[in-house]
């Protein structure tokens, strides 16, 4: 996800607006391995960002950033993979 990064206002936002529209337990998957809201909340958020590369730096505006959104857990470990398309 691409957001602010001026300071953790709009992350805590972000989070607490997911936990609102999404909230943990009641989704038929939990019944499974309560984790419903996990999977929702990163169909919602994507699991992709497209960002343009200017000058050898990230196309970003002054004040924002990318987050990485875990949703599961904390895990003991995720892949993350970069890609770069040239022209």
């Amino acid at each position: 996800m691409i957001q602010e990064n001026w300071d953790e206002s709009v992350q805590n936002d972000v989070i607490t607006l997911l936990g609102r529209l999404i909230p943990h337990g009641v989704w038929e998957h939990d019944h499974q391995d309560n984790n419903g809201d996990a999977h929702l909340k990163a169909g919602i958020v994507g699991p992709s960002e497209t960002i343009p590369v200017m000058d050898g730096k990230p196309g970003l505006s002054t004040w924002q950033n990318i987050f990485f959104c875990e949703f599961d857990g904390p895990r003991t470990g995720r892949e993350i993979v970069i890609t770069v398309n040239g022209g």
